[in-house]
């Protein structure tokens, strides 16, 4: 078999304002590459790079570089030497891709290796086992939230995720006030997602205030590499979730340093940004050990990209829902049998890909 690869862009468009504290998107770029056997091109394996504006460190640049350095390099290889994760980091380490080119390297050769099917991983997900997920309330007006909270809730989910720090915080606090006075604790779990917002002489007067609603977990309340991010997880009445604190924090023993050093009490786990799926399989090993829980969370990726995150999590037992809840956030994203039903994230055998306009 002799290997063959391409990429291209793709620019995908919200189906909605989407914002967060660090601003309103409209549309995203994502860069995908195929790789394909030169004697049957129609079956190929594909592979998302999605990196995040003002999240991931690289710039189009470095994709184009390390995405054509790839093209160059994959005729070289061996499919029968590529068994695993560990196998893909083993013969393209060196090139130190950038985490969004590493979770499409990966994705689109354990593709490839597994028949071109978009089986990426071989576990329950791709044959009908649905993954528990929560339901994201994104920023927008305190009538906007509430209706949001609303409809999660009457699709099924039992755990939402709701952003904040972009807007006036008394009405935050009258968001997850409704939420509480209408959903007990036993029927609706709330996370809370802050991408940092909170400043450190501020944080932890916000905290107690957000406790009285019984908040399962908060995601990144300060900014990255804050001197008080250790004390603020020893003290925090809501348990902490460290997001972006993870970017760029790459060999192992810097992230034992960082997990040993802050404590924190959860994970929330981005392949796109964390290091890949071989980077964030390393993350969970190590949470494991201290006995730190962890969920996946997608980063705005395509079906593409959430069809190889949400096998890569079904890797795991799951006791907490995962973050994968963005499928229908794309007015144009690429038809697939990836399905949000009652809460779950589902491959609905039923349905087919149709990657035509990738061809």
């Amino acid at each position: 078999m002799a290997l063959q690869a391409s990429f291209f862009k793709r620019t995908f468009h919200f189906s909605f304002n989407a914002r967060t504290s660090r601003g309103a998107m409209k549309q995203r770029d994502s860069w995908f590459l195929k790789i394909w056997d030169s004697a049957h091109p129609e079956v190929f394996g594909i592979g998302e790079a999605g990196p995040v504006p003002g999240l991931s460190a690289e710039k189009p640049t470095d994709l184009h570089r390390q995405l054509g350095e790839l093209v160059a390099k994959i005729p070289t290889v061996s499919l029968s030497s590529i068994q695993s994760l560990k196998d893909i980091q083993d013969q393209f380490g060196s090139l130190n891709l950038v985490p969004s080119v590493s979770c499409a390297l990966e994705t689109a050769l354990l593709d490839i290796k597994n028949g071109g099917k978009r089986l990426i991983f071989d576990n329950g997900f791709a044959k009908g086992k649905p993954v528990s997920i929560n339901g994201l309330v994104w920023m927008g007006g305190l009538d906007v939230m509430l209706q949001q909270v609303s409809i999660k809730i009457e699709e099924g989910f039992t755990c939402i995720k709701v952003k904040i720090g972009g807007l006036n915080f008394e009405k935050e606090l009258d968001i997850l006030q409704f939420v509480r006075r209408k959903y007990f604790r036993d029927v609706i779990t709330i996370r809370l997602d802050a991408n940092g917002a909170f400043k450190s002489d501020q944080v932890l007067n916000k905290l107690m205030n957000l406790a009285q609603y019984d908040i399962h977990s908060i995601e990144q309340p300060i900014k990255a590499g804050s001197s008080f991010l250790a004390e603020l997880c020893r003290v925090s009445p809501i348990p902490v979730a460290l997001d972006e604190e993870l970017i760029g924090v790459v060999t192992r023993q810097a992230r034992i340093e960082l997990l040993d050093k802050v404590k924190p009490q959860f994970l929330v786990l981005k392949p796109t940004l964390h290091g890949g799926f071989y980077g964030c399989a390393e993350w969970i090993d190590l949470a494991k050990e201290r006995a730190i829980g962890w969920w996946v969370t997608s980063a705005m990726e395509s079906n593409v990209g959430l069809n190889a995150l949400g096998q890569f999590a079904s890797n795991y037992e799951l006791p907490l829902p995962q973050g994968l809840g963005t499928g229908t956030i794309f007015k144009d994203n690429i038809p697939s049998p990836i399905e949000i039903q009652k809460g779950h994230l589902v491959y609905n055998t039923q349905e087919t890909w149709d990657l035509s306009e990738e061809n």
